[in-house]
């Protein structure tokens, strides 16, 4: 692997205290600033991050990968520097982890430079922001939670809501017509979801244009604390060096606050509220605000949040929703009714759905299909209680009309072919403020629900009914 990191004088320690993670060390000749690198260990393989330092000697650092092997009074070494990760063309196509090293059995790097993982934002006076919608193929996202590109977007969603599946088919859909360079960072991952993810984007021919960096579920906390450090120092040099456009994929946000949790617990700070580490938003912030877009290149952002029990106010959901220009929620109730995305269009939102960004037609649309939903959401007690019998007929109306849109607004995913045996649909903005159109204009109020039910343009579900 070609290698320019900065070579400096190291100096030489001695390992005080092991708990866990998180390691004491002594350096009477000097003590080693924030954030450098440690090395310790046999053949110096375990890798530490300097977090505090306890007196005018003693620093105390998080380890990056195991510390079985270490013990008290064995030596560490000051490197000098900062962590770093590889970064340049020969990144692509490849897999890697948190220090850049390839985990995919596909031989070495061919590395142009080291970029230190930590960074600081943009200034104010370099962002630049744009009026562009990123489309995705995704009814549902596309008319009610546009997202822009150059910005950060959230799914939102407790555990097995559809998350990953959802930004899976984001991956799959964007492909093709992302002419960028795409970034998957893997927080917190399981081993099956990133092989089945590799695969994917094997097969769908994007693998060359895919940088892929993972700090797994079963690594220490600090390696999932710092991939997607890691990860954005990547997505910096492509926007800032090679000047392209970058999409970068997070699953998932809330993995990356849990390790900051464990790492806080471990290093003996008093928990805030819920259990968060105390550091929590400036932790979160100094992720975030690296995430943005110059005049050489976007850096447009899709993140997965888990929501722990399903509460939208809950602090590590409440923080990341400052961040973002468009939240995507994905709803419990609606993944059991079999409605697929499970995205709840009454609390999804973006800065984007404005008419003199997407125009009046959409707008005027996505309004309406709101109302109706939210008519429908309003009537559903009444009708659970009395039967649709007592409604009136416009109410009546009303809620034919708004299931007749709950279903137009499911799709079938490509990623999900072959579980659920319908082929994939992607299905352009324009098809779909159509449809929506048609359907609130009474066109559809004869037709069967089920004939709307997971198809893609509106126009499959006319043709159906013809041939039959």
């Amino acid at each position: 692997m070609a290698n320019d990191r900065p070579q400096q004088t190291a100096q030489t320690g001695e390992i005080t205290a092991v708990r866990g993670n998180v390691v004491d060390a002594r350096f009477p000749a000097g003590i080693p600033h924030r954030y450098r690198e440690l090395r310790a260990g046999q053949g110096e393989d375990v890798v530490l991050e300097v977090q505090t330092h306890l007196d005018a000697e003693t620093v105390r650092a998080v380890a990056l990968n195991p510390t079985r092997r270490l013990g008290r009074g064995q030596p560490v070494r000051d490197t000098g520097q900062p962590l770093q990760v590889p970064v340049g063309e020969g990144l692509l196509g490849r897999v890697l982890d948190v220090f850049g090293e390839p985990i995919d059995h596909g031989g070495s790097l061919e590395a142009a430079q080291y970029r230190p993982i930590h960074g600081e934002p943009l200034d104010l006076e370099r962002r630049v922001t744009t009026r562009e919608v990123f489309e995705t193929g995704i009814k549902a996202i596309d008319l009610l939670a546009p997202l822009e590109r150059g910005a950060k977007a959230g799914l939102f969603g407790g555990a097995g809501v559809g998350k990953t599946v959802l930004i899976t088919e984001l991956i799959h859909n964007m492909a093709a017509r992302y002419q960028g360079t795409s970034l998957f960072c893997g927080i917190g991952e399981r081993c099956r979801e990133a092989e089945e993810l590799y695969r994917e984007m094997a097969e769908a021919g994007v693998l060359d244009r895919t940088v892929m960096l993972f700090g797994q579920m079963n690594e220490p906390p600090g390696a999932r604390a710092r991939v997607g450090h890691a990860a954005l120092s990547v997505a910096e040099y492509f926007r800032d060096v090679a000047h392209r456009d970058i999409l970068l994929l997070v699953d998932n946000i809330f993995r990356f606050v849990q390790a900051g949790m464990e790492i806080s617990g471990l290093m003996g700070r008093i928990p805030s509220r819920v259990g968060y580490q105390p550091t929590l938003a400036s932790e979160l912030a100094e992720l975030e605000e690296r995430i943005s877009s110059s005049a050489s290149g976007a850096i447009t952002s899709v993140q997965a949040v888990y929501v722990p029990a399903d509460d939208l106010t809950d602090p590590s959901a409440t923080h990341t929703f400052g961040h973002l220009s468009a939240s995507i929620v994905l709803a419990r109730k609606r993944a059991s009714q079999g409605l697929y995305p499970a995205i709840d269009p009454l609390e999804s939102q973006s800065k984007m759905l404005n008419p003199a960004v997407v125009g009046d037609r959409h707008y005027r649309v996505a309004r309406e299909v709101r109302r109706v939903l939210a008519e429908y959401e309003e009537l559903k007690d009444i009708i659970a209680m009395l039967g649709m019998e007592e409604l009136s007929r416009e109410d009546r109306a009303t809620v034919s009309q708004a299931r007749h849109l709950e279903r137009f607004l499911t799709q079938p995913f490509a990623t999900t072919e072959h579980f659920t045996g319908k082929p994939g649909r992607s299905v352009a903005l324009a098809d779909t403020i159509d449809g929506c159109e048609r359907i609130l204009d009474g066109e559809f109020a004869d037709f069967p629900e089920r004939a709307l039910y997971m198809i893609g343009s509106v126009d499959e579900a006319a043709g159906s009914a013809a041939a039959s």
